[in-house]
Parts: structure tokens; C-alpha cells; sequence
């Protein structure tokens, strides 16, 4: 066989080749066959093929240059042998006559005569656009024959043809509909029945469609006559019957379009013969009836009736009148000038049906009938071009837009709509949730894809709407103005609970093992999308949002808006987790530039008006966001301090003051608050204490002017949240310089960190306190005067939670004598602390903590509206009440600071205890705590209602604590121990995660604290209830008297302590950084970020914790006795009659799959639930909701995929309940036939859907 030839080989290779194949004698792959003409008609087919010699390539003969370029011979037509050309015709002028060259269509040109030929106008429509035809939808009556032909190609033939079929309009009899089969005779009206009929009412004068026109002959109209002459006669000659049949197969053979074509048409001419028969009549009416279509009912439910046509607008007019000499306007296209006139008159709602939302270029809703004028730029040419405003649908269609400024506009209002939608401006006007809606549809990726945008004005249209989705102003501003309040600077992280994730999840009843392995990948692996299905700032950042961000503030330079929207999407992130605030640390080179270019140590003058741009000049929004990073974590502090030069920003924003900034004053009284709040935060971990030295004398400067700012009536607020963060720096300075350093055994980097030393010594800090003192002393003046009070703002909380700090060190300085402080605690008791005990002067604040308690408010604790799960915010967008906790007049800031300077006092004298235990008798707390203890429901966790009962919890534990130092001192009144008792058990269930050291305090102490009990020892009438009816053992010990089990609990209380303490144990690592951030211990606090409050710390059933314990270990030895044969009632009552609450029945199927119940520990619940389960998934009642069915169903296949086989044959095989047996109930050996049968079709459907049994 030969081989093909290579690359490489040149001609003489293929010549040999050649040569080779000739000689072998081979046959050919191919063989030469001489076709007949193709001119000729038949080609003799019994004629053998004809086989000519092979051709050889030979290049010996061949001249070395080209030949030269002359003219071709003429061509000529080549006879093949089955027909030869005939002799009379010259094959020259045959091939010149059939050449199709374009110079031969270009020398033929024959102009068609138009005279005759009218110009129809196309049909005028309701739409700006006409619709466009795509290749997807198939076109009716499409030809057979359309071959290969493009789609514009089949419309023009598709168009020829239907106006040369176009038979005259009185052989068209009907315009039913064919889709509905064949038309009867009865189902025509009687008019077009005398149109049909040549015997009718109607006389046949002439043709109303084929007119002759466009016709070359000069007895065109003639000829049309004729035709029509010709169909009148045959319509004459056929009888009803075949006219009819005629119609209906006519009917089923036309196109619809056509017919309606006709229809109408002929409509038009019988209205035209009605309109000239009443004009002939003397006297008659003149009605002008158009052929447009009848208007559409407003509501869908009333029938259009198409007979009854409304008078319409009049002809439309060109704007202008069209000259000859303009370009374009020989033709005037009335259609396209039909945007120029009037608009529709707006079409009012009759009915309750939903309309489509509309908002204005600001982001209002706009009322469906409202009618404004057209100059706002509100009215477009889209669907319902009457009404004012865009849709949110037509807003997602202008961010996609080719022009820029359309997608800037779109942006811009998507922003305010998302904006006013937070604040809760929309109400119950719109039907779902706005957030909700714009998300489902992509609007976040939308974002995301338009800060890729190349212009300017579209990535600033993209960063405010991302600004607006992420941002809630009012979340800020509460978080900051809670800053010097007691433990104010800890918050909760802006995440998603796991809870909430697991909740938007489908429901799976895996083992919590087998949950961990399906969740151990990586989340970095997951696609964007569902990441922000669940977490929309995780989503954002898997999109690589912070490298784009960096390079909008570095490359471009965008304007002061932009850049302040940047940084606050910055500090929404660096608020979501350390995760997140570490990732916006760690972004190639994005804090390097905040800090290069918006905090600046020197910038030219800035006065007063508007900026042209922020680089170069400092920014407290930076500031900011470097300290909502540090207060994420002690490592991420410390790196920004190390990292960054932050130490001389520091200096450079402290040293001078406010006034003396060339600053706008606003920007610099901000930019100073934020710098003392930042070296605040990084002296909570001890960190940046160096800096106390260098600037010891602007402090000092800074205090000494605080009382003439003080004085201003009112005080500015923004110098009000200076002077409070000022003190509050000064609280953490003087808690660093009683720290001690800690003993670490650890070689790691942390507890290195954790264990260098202060450098502030107490002698640095010991003459705050006499400057500090009088700016308490001139506030509580104004406590009286409501109004200046509430100005004051937290400035007297952070003076009190100052003092609280300084006897606090004070006292734990070794070196110094005690006698000091003490004397010092008396002198500040009786001048200032004991006088505020009198009624009128905190009454009126006592008696305000009802009204703004979180806890005894439910409607403070309701979600926001455009809350969503998967976007956390506070909520706080629409303002806060005064009455609130967190509105002005709250009375929690200061009551909480004062209890717990009253509890540092009391601790470390103990004589002042007793007098300062007084504050608790106010009535105002009494009926506080009254209230507090009545049976309420649980409170609902979200995020603000976490925030809020955090803080009001602070107030509860001090105030418990007190009352629990002055019960060891001097005894109390009975019911005030019984109260104080109860709000004790109250607390220790509503204790949120970050707080794991109260709970643990209060177990430690108030719980089991002999003087809180009101019985004592002696008992009363409810502990002799509870010894006649508590039995132990099979007899009762007579002699056991009234109280006496009461008297030895009462003993035993230690070691009943020590056993709740076992059995509600807390997490180490919580309880140890909790014990840190309230003990003061700087260097332990890992971070100033609390955990995600998922739910409280201990279960609503925490006392019955021992008893569970003991229960479980009474049924794990062989002696414990299943108690189903034991009930004093039959097991019957708690199986029969089959639960029906789908609810409880998917918590009976989870907790026994994941093992939470376990027919060892509990026998009769496990029965119980095993019975209910059973009798749900094999129920196969018709009337069930598709919901229910598909519950069952999915229950089933789930029992029937189980891998615990001991539970998935009770699930499957249960019978009855038997308390006899050891599981408690029978069991199937063999499943009844209905059931198996269910089950075996059910079971065969997973198989075929790919669903393996394993």
C-alpha cells in the first residue's frame, strides 16, 4: 500500500509517487465520470459512464515563466455527446443571453411603473417599538418550501404572497377562530350570514379588494371587473350547503392573520357604505367611527366587547410641517412621530388588583394614580406609558444600558429606593419586602459587575447603591453614642447566626457527625452566589471586592461622596467577624492607602464649604474605620499600631486641639473624637501606653477645658462625644495601671504579647480623679432640668465609670495604705454619692425604666422592616424613640454606671454597703423588677433587641449584686429577698453569650445565697407542701417533720452548688475572656467582639440539669427499670388519637435521627415519638395539603435511607404500644401488604431518580 506524502517532499517525490502508483496498476479511490448537460432534460441513463485516460503531470514541457496576461478567448459553449446545440442558434449569443454577471443586470435595468400603486401606512400600534421577530418563535403559516431561506426572506415572500392571494373580501365568509375547529352556520352572526349568501340583503357593486392597481395594462380596472363578475357566478351556481362547506375549508386552510386581514377590511367598507347611506339621508346624524381597536377593559375579569367602540383620539399630526428641502422628510412616517403626541389619559383602578410600583428619580413611591406633569423626566416609552415613575424592572434594564448616564440614573435611584426602603418609608404600600426582591434578582452581582465600570460616574452611581444596601446610618450613630457607656465598646459581630444559615437550608435530619463532615470544606471553595444566599458580606468578598475598592480610592481618585461611601462599606465589613475585619487588613496595600492619603500629619488649609476632593487631608471616617478594625481583635490592634505608624497620627490628631485644625469644624471636632476613641481601644488591651507620657500635657489641657465647654447651653453635641471619649480613654489608661503582668508558661507570640508590662505607673494616673470629680459635681447639677440633662449625653456615665476605675486601681496598689482610699470612698459618699438617694432626685429616672426596658416593651424588640437574615443590621434606621434605651431620655447609661461604682465601693468598704444598699428600695425598681419577673415569653434575639437587653441585663446584675453584698451585712425585708430571688433565676435564663462571667457569678453567689431564700431554714407553707408530697424511697420516714428536708437542703447548699456548677459548666475559653473584660484585666482581653448571640447562654430548664444527669446515669446501669411499664396511666393516651402538628412531628423525626432521644434514656418519649412518626409516614389521607404530602413523603424516604438499622426497623415496623416489652411497643415481623406495597413504590421511584440506598 501506498504511503500520502509527507511534509517536507517536494515535486519530484510526488512525481515518483507517481510513477509508483502507475506501475503497480492499482485501482483508483475515485473514477472520472462525464456528466450530460445539464441543459438537457433526460439524460439517457442506459449510456455507460465514460472512463477517460488517466491525466499524467509532467513538468518537462513546461516554460520557466509565466504566461503572459492577454485576453481570454471568447467562451464558448462546449457540445456534450448526448446533446449537441442546434444548428440555427450561435452558442456565443445563448451563453451571452443566460450570463448572470452584474454587468448584465446593471445594463438591464427596467424601471417598474409605480404610478398606479397606492402607499399604504402600517398600521399604527399601542407600543414604542414594533416587536421584533426572533429565530425561536416559530411563525405561523411558515411555508413548507422555504428551503434554506433567511427568516427576512420567508417575511417579504411570505408578504408577496399573501397580497397576490388576497382573494376579493366578499369570498371571505367568517373570521372564527381555527383553533377551534370547523365553524357551524349557527356560530355566525346574522350580518356576515347575508355577507356569505349571494341571495342576502347585501348587493355585489363591485370588488373591494383586488382593484387592479399596479397593473401595466390600461384596462386594469376592467380586468377586475371581470374576475369579480366571474366569482359572483360561481357563487350564484353553487347552493348553500357547498357555499358553507366551501367556507369551512377555506377556513381551515387560510392563515388567521389573513382572515383577520379581511375582516376587517371589509368592517372598514361596510362602514364607509353606512356612512355615505346616512349622509344621503336629509337630516341624519354624522358619526365618525375610526377602525382602531377598542379600548381594554381595566380590570381582567370583565369581557372585551369589540363591537362597542369608544370615539377616539383624533388623526395624529406631524409637530412641524415637513419642507422639501429637508433631509429625510419626503416620506413622513407618521407611526414614528407617534411618542410626540398627547399621553394617554391615565387610566384609573377600578378594582383591588395589584399594580406594578412605581418610584420617582429620588427614590419615592409614587401613588398609582397620581398625575404629574411630563418635564420631570418621569415618562418613558415603555409598558403603561401614561403613568409616572420606573420599575424596578426597567431600572435593572437601564444599569445595562450602552450609555452611561442611563446607567448612573438607574444606579442612583435603585440607591434611594433601597434607602428609603430601610427607613421604613414604603409601610404596608408594597406587598413583600423591597431588600428581598432586588436580591433575588442579582442585584448584588449587578454591584459587583458595575464598579468594574469604566467611567467614573457609573462607579460612583455603584458604590452609593452598595453603600445604601450595606450601610444603616442609624447603626452607626447608636454604636458610637454607646461607646462610653458601660462596656460599651464591645459588640456583637453584624453576621448571620448559624442558626439562620441552617434555617434557609433544606431541612436534613443528619447525625451532628455526619452534619460536621458535610460541612468541613472550605467556604472559599463554594461559588459567590451561595455564599451571599446566606451571608451577603462573605459573598461580596469572594467576588474580590476589597482589591477593587482599593484601586477606586488609589488609581482614580473619585470625589469626597465616593470615598466616604468606600470607607463606611469598609467599616460595615470590618463590623461582620475577624474574619472579615482581618481580610480587610490583610488586602494588598488598601490600608496602606487609607492611611497614606486620608490621614495625612500634613495637609494645606481647609475652610469652610464644600471639598473638591479628600486625598491629602484628613478623614475621621478613616479613623474610624482603623478603629472598628483594632476593636475586632488585640493582634489586629497591634498591627496597626506596629505596621502603620498609627502612634504618630496619634500624636499628630490629640495634640492639637479641635479649634486649631485647619479644618472644617465639624470634620476636625470628629476627627479628634475618633482619635481618642482609637487609642482607647488599644488601651483596653493594654496597648499604646507609651503615648500617655508624650502627651500628658495635652491631656491635661484637654480637662482643663472641658468645664467652660460644659457650660455652654446647650452643650454641641459633637463636644459632648469628644469630652465622653476623652474619659473613657482616661478609664482605660487607669485600669492599665493596675494591671498586673500574668505568669504564662507559653512560648507563643499571644501570650508574649499578653504578658509585657504597663508602662504606666499609678503615681501617672493619680491626679486624674481631681479633675475629673467636678465634671460630675457641674453635670448633676442639671439632673433636675430634664432637657440640659439629656444634652449632656453620656458625658456624666463616663465620669462615673472614671471614678469606678480609679478606686478600683487604687485599691490594688500594694505599696500604698489602704486607710487612703477608704477615707477617700467616705468624703466622695457623703458629699456627692448619698445625696443623689433622695427621692426627688433619681425618682423620676427610677421611674423611667419601665418605659424604655427592652425587656417589659415587646414592640422595642420588633424586627426591622427590610430585615433579612442574611444581612444583619441593628435596625435603627428610622430613628430612636427618646423613651428607649437607646433613645435620650434613657435612664440606663447613668443608673448602670452609678450601680456599678456603688458595687466597687461596697466591695472594697465595707461599711458603706449598707448605705448605699438604700438605692435599691426606690419604688421605680421594685415595680421594675416586678415586671421583669411576671410570665412573659421568651424574648425574641435580633440584632438590636441583643444589643439592647445586653446592656439592660448590665443594670439588672449590678443591681442584684448590690442587694446581694447588702444582704450579707444587714438583713432585708422578705419579699424584697423573695423578689431579688426570683429576678436572679429570671437572669441567669436570659444571660447572653459574652456574659458567661455574670452567669457564672451568679450561680457562684445569688443563687444559692441562704439570705436571698425567704424560707431560711424555718420554711413555710409552700416547702410543707413540698415535704408532704415529695416521697423518697418506697416509704415515707415518720419521723420526718414539717420543713425538714428543707432544713437539710438548707445545709447542703454548698455541695448543691458545686453540683449546678458541674452540670451548667461553661465553655473555659469564654468564661476566662468574659472573666477578663469585667474584671478589668487588659492583657486577657482577647477581643472587644462578643460571640454571634445565638440564643441565651444557659436553657430555659437549667435547674433540671443535675436531674437529667442523674436520670441518665440511673438508666445506664443495669439496675435502672424502663419506666414505660410504671406509668400510673396507660400508654395508649399519650399515642392515640395520631399527632397532626407537622411542626412537632419533623422535631419527633429529627431528634430521634440525630440521637438526641434515645430509648435508653428516655423510654416513654422514644415510644411515644416512634408511634406518632409511624403512624405520619404511612397515612395516606387525600385530604392532606401538598405540603403535608410532601413532608410525609420525604420523611419516608428518609426513614427508608437510614443507616442506624435499629431505628429504622421501629420507625418501619411499629405496631401498638406495649409497656410489657423492653423497646415499649410491638413490632411487625413482616410489613402489611398496603404498607409494603407503598413503600416498594415509593422506594422505586429513588431508584429510577438516581438516589442510591446507601
Amino acid at each position: 500500500m501506498l504511503s500520502r506524502p509527507k511534509p517536507g517532499e517536494s515535486e519530484v517525490d510526488l512525481l515518483r509517487f507517481q510513477s509508483q502508483f502507475l506501475a503497480a496498476g492499482a485501482a483508483p479511490a475515485v473514477q472520472l465520470v462525464k456528466k450530460g448537460s445539464r441543459r438537457g432534460g433526460d439524460t439517457n441513463l442506459d449510456h455507460p459512464l465514460l472512463q477517460d485516460h488517466r491525466d499524467v503531470v509532467t513538468l518537462d514541457n513546461l516554460p520557466d515563466l509565466p504566461p503572459a496576461l492577454v485576453p481570454a478567448p471568447p467562451k464558448r459553449a462546449r457540445p456534450s455527446p448526448g446533446r449537441p446545440p442546434p444548428e440555427h442558434e450561435d452558442p456565443e449569443e445563448r451563453l451571452n443571453r443566460h450570463d448572470q454577471h452584474i454587468t448584465a443586470v446593471l445594463t438591464k435595468i427596467v424601471e417598474r411603473d409605480t404610478s398606479s400603486v397606492a402607499v399604504n401606512l402600517p398600521v399604527p400600534s399601542g407600543v414604542a417599538f414594533p416587536p421584533v421577530f426572533h429565530r425561536s418563535q416559530e411563525r405561523q403559516g411558515k411555508s413548507a418550501t422555504s428551503g434554506k431561506r433567511s427568516i427576512f426572506a420567508q417575511e417579504i415572500a411570505a408578504k408577496r404572497v399573501s397580497e397576490a392571494r388576497v382573494p376579493p373580501v366578499r369570498e371571505v365568509v367568517s373570521t372564527l377562530d381555527p383553533l377551534e375547529g370547523a365553524a357551524s352556520c349557527e356560530a355566525l352572526t346574522p350580518r356576515e350570514q347575508g355577507y356569505q349568501l349571494p341571495w342576502g340583503s347585501h348587493s355585489f357593486q363591485g370588488p373591494n379588494l383586488v382593484t387592479g392597481k399596479g397593473l401595466r395594462s390600461q384596462d386594469a380596472e376592467q380586468e377586475a371587473q371581470t374576475i369579480h363578475e366571474e366569482n359572483i357566478a360561481k357563487l350564484q351556481a353553487m347552493a348553500p350547503e357547498e357555499i358553507l362547506q366551501e367556507q369551512q375549508r377555506l377556513l381551515a386552510q387560510l392563515d388567521p392573520n389573513l382572515v383577520a386581514f379581511l375582516r376587517s377590511h371589509s368592517h372598514v367598507h361596510e362602514q364607509a357604505g353606512e356612512k355615505a347611506t346616512e349622509e344621503q339621508r336629509p337630516g341624519g346624524p354624522s358619526v365618525e367611527v375610526t377602525g382602531e381597536e377598542p379600548t381594554v377593559p381595566t380590570s381582567p375579569s370583565e369581557p372585551r366587547q369589540e363591537d362597542e367602540l369608544e370615539p377616539e383620539a383624533p388623526a395624529l399630526a406631524p409637530p412641524v410641517t415637513p419642507h422639501k428641502e429637508w433631509l429625510h422628510m419626503d416620506t413622513v412616517e407618521l407611526e414614528k412621530l407617534q411618542w410626540t403626541q398627547d399621553l394617554p389619559p391615565l387610566r384609573r383602578q377600578q378594582t383591588q388588583e395589584r399594580m406594578q410600583a412605581r418610584f420617582s428619580l429620588q427614590g419615592e413611591l409614587l401613588a398609582p394614580d397620581v398625575d404629574l406633569p411630563t418635564h420631570l423626566g418621569l415618562h418613558h416609552h415603555g409598558e403603561e406609558a401614561e403613568r409616572a415613575g420606573y420599575s424596578l424592572q426597567e431600572l435593572f434594564h437601564l444599569t445595562r444600558s450602552q450609555v452611561s448616564q442611563q446607567r448612573a440614573l438607574a444606579l442612583h435611584v435603585l440607591a434611594q429606593v433601597i434607602s428609603r426602603a430601610q427607613a421604613g418609608e414604603f409601610g404596608d404600600r408594597l406587598v413583600g419586602s423591597v431588600l428581598r426582591l432586588l436580591l433575588d434578582a442579582g442585584f448584588l452581582f449587578l454591584l459587583r459587575f458595575s464598579l468594574d465600570d469604566r467611567v467614573d460616574a457609573v462607579i460612583a452611581a455603584a458604590v452609593r447603591a452598595l453603600q445604601a444596601l450595606l450601610v444603616a446610618p442609624g447603626d452607626e450613630e447608636l454604636l458610637d453614642s454607646s461607646f462610653s457607656w458601660y462596656h460599651g465598646a464591645l459588640t456583637f459581630p453584624l453576621m448571620p447566626s448559624q442558626e439562620d444559615r441552617e434555617d434557609d437550608e433544606d431541612e436534613d435530619e443528619e447525625a451532628p457527625a455526619e452534619k460536621a463532615k458535610r460541612k468541613s470544606p472550605e467556604e472559599g471553595n463554594r461559588p459567590p452566589s451561595d455564599l451571599a444566599r446566606h451571608d451577603i458580606i462573605k459573598g461580596l468578598l469572594a467576588t474580590n471586592l476589597l482589591p477593587r475598592l482599593r484601586y477606586v480610592l488609589e488609581v482614580t481618585c473619585p470625589a469626597p461622596s465616593v470615598v466616604l461611601d468606600i470607607l463606611a462599606v469598609l467599616i460595615r465589613l470590618a463590623r461582620h467577624s475577624l474574619e472579615s475585619a482581618t481580610r480587610v487588613l490583610e488586602c494588598p496595600r488598601l490600608i496602606e492607602t487609607v492611611v497614606r492619603e486620608f490621614l495625612p500629619t500634613s495637609w494645606s488649609p481647609m475652610g469652610v464649604g464644600p471639598v473638591l476632593s479628600l486625598h491629602k487631608v484628613p478623614c475621621a471616617t478613616a479613623m474610624k474605620l482603623l478603629r472598628v478594625l483594632a476593636s475586632a481583635g488585640r493582634n489586629i490592634a497591634a498591627r496597626l499600631l506596629s505596621s502603620f505608624d498609627l502612634r504618630s497620627r496619634l500624636c499628630r490628631f490629640i495634640a492639637e486641639a479641635p479649634q486649631e485644625m485647619a479644618l472644617p469644624p465639624e470634620e476636625a471636632e470628629m476627627l479628634s473624637t475618633e482619635a481618642f476613641r482609637l487609642w482607647a481601644v488599644a488601651a483596653s488591651y493594654g496597648q499604646g501606653s507609651d503615648l500617655y507620657r508624650e502627651l500628658y500635657p495635652v491631656l491635661m489641657r484637654a480637662l482643663q477645658a472641658v468645664p467652660e465647654e460644659l457650660s455652654t447651653q446647650p452643650p454641641q453635641p459633637l463636644s459632648v462625644q469628644r469630652i465622653a471619649s476623652l474619659l473613657t480613654l482616661l478609664t482605660q489608661l487607669t485600669l492599665a495601671a493596675s494591671s498586673t503582668v500574668p505568669e504564662s508558661s507559653s512560648d507563643s507570640a499571644e501570650a508574649s504579647l499578653s504578658a509585657t508590662p504597663s508602662l504606666i505607673t499609678w503615681t501617672q494616673v493619680s491626679g486624674l480623679q481631681p479633675l475629673v470629680e467636678p465634671f460630675l459635681r457641674q453635670t448633676l447639677k442639671l439632673l433636675p432640668r430634664s432637657e440640659n440633662w439629656h444634652a449632656l449625653g453620656p458625658v456624666p456615665t463616663a465620669c462615673l465609670l472614671f471614678l469606678d476605675a480609679y478606686y478600683q486601681a487604687w485599691s490594688q496598689q500594694p505599696s500604698l495604705c489602704p486607710g487612703d482610699w477608704l477615707q477617700d470612698m467616705e468624703r466622695l459618699s457623703e458629699g456627692l454619692l448619698l445625696p443623689l438617694l433622695h427621692p426627688p432626685t433619681l425618682g423620676s429616672l427610677w421611674d423611667s425604666l419601665r418605659c424604655c426596658s427592652p425587656l417589659c416593651n415587646p414592640q422595642f424588640r420588633v424586627p426591622a422592616p427590610e430585615a433579612l437574615p442574611s444581612l444583619v443590621s441593628l435596625g435603627c434606621t428610622g430613628g430612636r424613640p427618646s423613651l428607649s434605651l437607646a433613645g435620650s431620655a434613657s435612664p440606663f447609661p447613668f443608673l448602670t454606671a452609678l450601680l456599678s461604682l456603688f458595687n466597687t465601693l461596697a466591695r472594697i468598704h465595707k461599711g458603706l454597703c449598707g448605705q448605699l444598699a438604700t438605692i435599691l428600695a426606690a419604688p421605680g425598681l421594685q415595680n421594675y423588677f416586678l415586671q421583669c419577673v411576671a410570665p412573659m415569653a421568651a424574648p425574641q434575639l435580633t440584632p438590636f433587641s441583643a444589643w439592647a437587653l445586653r446592656h439592660e441585663y448590665h443594670l439588672q446584675y449590678l443591681a442584684l449584686t448590690l442587694a446581694q453584698r447588702a444582704a450579707t451585712v444587714q438583713p432585708v425585708l422578705a419579699v424584697n429577698a423573695a423578689l431579688h430571688h426570683s429576678m436572679v433565676l429570671a437572669l441567669l435564663s436570659r444571660v447572653l453569650p459574652g456574659s458567661e462571667y455574670l452567669a457564672h457569678e451568679l450561680l457562684l453567689s445569688c443563687v444559692f445565697r441562704l439570705e436571698f431564700l425567704p424560707e431560711r431554714a424555718s420554711g413555710g407553707p409552700e416547702a410543707a407542701d413540698f415535704s408532704d408530697r415529695l416521697s423518697l424511697g418506697s416509704g415515707r420516714d415518720s419521723a420526718c417533720g414539717r420543713g425538714a428536708l428543707l432544713v437539710q437542703a438548707c445545709q447542703d447548699l454548698p455541695s448543691i452548688r458545686s453540683c449546678y456548677l458541674t452540670h451548667c459548666s461553661l465553655a473555659r475559653a469564654s468564661l476566662l475572656a468574659s472573666q477578663a473584660l469585667y474584671r478589668g484585666e487588659l492583657r486577657q482581653i482577647p477581643a472587644l467582639l462578643l460571640p454571634v448571640p445565638k440564643e441565651p447562654l444557659l436553657p430555659t430548664d437549667w435547674p433540671f440539669l443535675p436531674l437529667i444527669h442523674l436520670y441518665h446515669q440511673a438508666s445506664d446501669t443495669p439496675s435502672g427499670l424502663p419506666p414505660a411499664d410504671t406509668l400510673p396511666v396507660s400508654l395508649e393516651y399519650y399515642t392515640e388519637p395520631p399527632e397532626d402538628n407537622l411542626a412537632l412531628l419533623q422535631l419527633y423525626f429529627r431528634v430521634l435521627v440525630t440521637g438526641a432521644l434515645c430509648a435508653r434514656w428516655c423510654p416513654v418519649l422514644y415510644a411515644v415519638a416512634v408511634a406518632h412518626v409511624n403512624s405520619f409516614i404511612f397515612s395516606q389521607d387525600p385530604k392532606s395539603s401538598d405540603e403535608v404530602k410532601a413532608a410525609r413523603r420525604s420523611m419516608l424516604q428518609k426513614t427508608w435511607m437510614l443507616t442506624n438499622e435499629g431505628l429504622r426497623q421501629h420507625l418501619l415496623h411499629y405496631k401498638l404500644p406495649n409497656p410489657a416489652l423492653p423497646e415499649g411497643f410491638e413490632l411487625y415481623l413482616q410489613l402489611p401488604s398496603l404498607r409494603q406495597q407503598y413503600l416498594q413504590r415509593l422506594t422505586s421511584g429513588m431508584l429510577q431518580n438516581g438516589v442510591s440506598e446507601t
